[in-house]
């Protein structure tokens, strides 16, 4: 199963591509470039450099959010405009989740934070069971201060990661020696989870219906709050 990945919901704009449990490949940007300019290229050469036609995937696969409110609808456009055009099955996966695929396999807690706005991070907590990566808290938008004592509470250790690691350094410090880190690389959003992720749901037949697909925001858009 080919499947494509397609990551906008932070700075980062990724486009990877897996066949069955390897990656085939994976083009990543961190950049300030705008994701409308950034996309359809990148998924382009992508395809070009694999010797890939749309047509040749068996499916697609989007980061759906949280994230930056205009990041997640340039990348929910793009990817439905390709399944629209190509027939091909859809799957949006959660930011936080793929973001939580980097710690893979690792003894403890993953907690997985993403800049918000309001000096807030988008979060959840997740943990490997059995080889699966499970959510145990419901997305969330919180003041990172906040989250620590909740963290403390489960007496063991928490790998943190993403673009929300450096803005709140100390405040995660606060965890003491319980608190742990990724390495630099890891703390970004990829499409190489988006695509890993997106594959397995294809797999097990849950695609998603693209009239219904919407971005995963966790607090209204800057459009719906205009409009109360």
């Amino acid at each position: 199963m080919l499947v494509l990945g397609v990551e906008s919901a932070t700075q980062v704009a990724a486009a990877a591509i897996v066949q069955d449990k390897q990656l085939v490949a994976e083009l990543f940007f961190n950049t300030r470039k705008n994701h409308s300019q950034r996309l359809l290229p990148m998924i382009a050469a992508l395809l070009a450099e694999t010797g890939l036609e749309p047509a040749d995937l068996d499916g697609l696969a989007v980061s759906l959010g949280p994230g930056s409110f205009t990041g997640l609808r340039i990348g929910l456009a793009t990817v439905k405009g390709l399944a629209q055009a190509t027939g091909k099955p859809l799957v949006g996966i959660p930011t936080l989740e793929a973001l939580a695929f980097n710690a893979w396999g690792v003894p403890g807690l993953i907690c997985p934070v993403l800049q918000a706005r309001r000096q807030e991070v988008y979060t959840a907590l997740f943990r490997w069971q059995e080889g699966e990566l499970c959510r145990l808290t419901p997305y969330q938008a919180t003041d990172p201060v906040s989250l620590v004592p909740s963290l403390k509470s489960y007496n063991t250790p928490v790998y943190f990661c993403g673009d929300g690691v450096a803005p709140y350094w100390e405040v995660w410090q606060q965890m003491g020696p319980r608190a742990r880190f990724l390495p630099p690389p890891d703390n970004l959003s990829r499409a190489a989870p988006i695509a890993i992720l997106g594959r397995r749901r294809l797999q097990s037949g849950l695609p998603d219906d693209l009239s219904q697909l919407k971005p995963l925001y966790l607090r209204p858009s800057p459009a719906e709050r205009q409009s109360r």
